[in-house]
């Protein structure tokens, strides 16, 4: 079906997408905007990148993109896809496809020129929509219904679609996290139950991507507690998930403000123990950076439970901004029926009130009162510190002096026994 539905956006009248419509129309030659960006622009939500489809082959696209000066880049011109590179910004360009064989990953397909055919390999009946440089809205599968509905829905048989790609499993929780209201559409869920053994043939860094996508949408208590009650976080995370602490760390995250974040929703989500953390680390592959991160979460975040500003200050100072907030929040999220009290946002919002000083004291404030270079002096140095953080970070000389005596005395002392 064709629907008269026009679509009025910017990018269809200037700049690089329109730019690439019009270099691809013409000459027996058709290109539309198709997937996300007619959906997002239909549903009113920012649009992240614009991908174009056309019945022309690969070497076409390349042919005209050199005649018009445009840049090319072959990144996946197997499957049909060049990318176009117009003032610095890139654009997906893929040849229309009909899969010929599916097995996950790896289907072969050939190009074609049917749009109903390339619409319905597709997964979802909202990512299947296309728009024309007028402005045309082409829906073949159903999708404006489903865009009106706000519902997430598979193209045709919803086990088939699964089994042609495991991923789609997350990929039909992320999308009615992000784009769905109420409940997931049930034929959907029946089959992502159904299905939810084949998660185990997925690499680790398919599912940590769709993941961590996944725990940022708006809508994601809702998605993570279907997926729980469907059986399937078990399967994705390898162990317990915690639905309470998961809601409470997405709550704490709005009420001070804060931009949500995937690893540290994660820590909320299935990080009771560092053993946990390393666990989630290896499974999902995690980049070095978000390993990191997540360990430093679950170390010891229990002993924020009880802590008062004082040694919250300590923490700050040890920690950094980030590392001390992150691991706060998790301890906030795990709090249980504390976890409401006006303390937590206080806590949470130090960084905003409390700089941290840095530690005034130096080797040569040592030195000068008979401590030889060596071992003896890095020992002095971190005791002197702990007395510093213990006195509330005093920066007046006479209570330096204070505790850069007894340091010195302390350490002369135990090296002469």
């Amino acid at each position: 079906m064709t629907d008269a539905r026009r679509l009025d956006a910017p990018w269809l009248w200037s700049g690089p997408a329109a730019r690439v419509l019009a270099l691809l129309n013409g000459e027996g030659e058709e290109a539309r905007v198709v997937g996300g960006a007619v959906r997002n622009a239909l549903l009113g939500v920012p649009i992240v990148d614009i991908d174009i489809a056309t019945t022309a082959l690969p070497a076409e696209v390349i042919r005209r993109a050199k005649a018009a000066a445009i840049k090319s880049v072959p990144t996946g011109i197997d499957h049909g896809t060049v990318t176009l590179v117009l003032d610095g910004h890139p654009i997906e360009v893929t040849t229309l496809r009909e899969d010929t064989e599916t097995f996950g990953r790896k289907a072969k397909v050939a190009f074609g020129r049917d749009w109903v055919a390339d619409a319905e390999r597709r997964d979802f009946t909202i990512n299947a929509l296309s728009v024309s440089l007028d402005g045309v809205v082409y829906d073949y599968v159903g999708g404006l219904e489903d865009i009106g509905l706000r519902r997430v829905r598979f193209i045709g048989d919803a086990d088939q679609r699964i089994a042609e790609d495991y991923l789609r499993i997350l990929r039909f929780f992320r999308f009615h996290s992000a784009f769905g209201v109420g409940a997931p559409e049930r034929e959907g869920y029946l089959a992502c139950i159904a299905g939810r053994a084949g998660l185990a043939t997925l690499s680790a860094e398919r599912v940590r991507m769709e993941m961590l996508k996944l725990l940022v949408t708006d809508g994601v208590v809702g998605a993570v507690e279907a997926m729980m009650d469907a059986g399937l976080m078990t399967s994705v995370l390898g162990g317990v998930a915690y639905l309470g602490p998961f809601t409470a760390m997405v709550t704490a995250e709005r009420e001070i403000g804060l931009t949500p974040n995937p690893i540290r929703r994660l820590a909320a989500l299935a990080v009771a123990v560092t053993e946990d953390a390393r666990r989630l680390a290896t499974r999902l592959k995690l980049s070095n950076a978000e390993a990191k991160a997540l360990d430093a979460m679950g170390h010891r975040w229990w002993r924020l439970a009880t802590a008062d500003e004082a040694r919250a200050r300590r923490l700050l100072y040890r920690l950094g901004e980030t590392n001390y907030r992150d691991r706060l929040l998790l301890a906030w999220a795990r709090a249980g029926h504390d976890r409401d009290a006006p303390r937590w946002c206080e806590l949470a919002q130090l960084p905003e009130r409390f700089t941290p000083p840095k530690f005034p004291l130096k080797a040569a404030d040592f030195i000068a009162r008979g401590v030889a270079e060596g071992p003896l002096l890095g020992h002095v140095l971190t005791l002197a510190e702990d007395a510093w953080l213990a006195a509330d970070f005093p920066l007046d000389q006479s209570a330096l002096d204070v505790i850069a005596d007894q340091a010195a005395a302390r350490i002369l002392q135990n090296g002469r026994s």
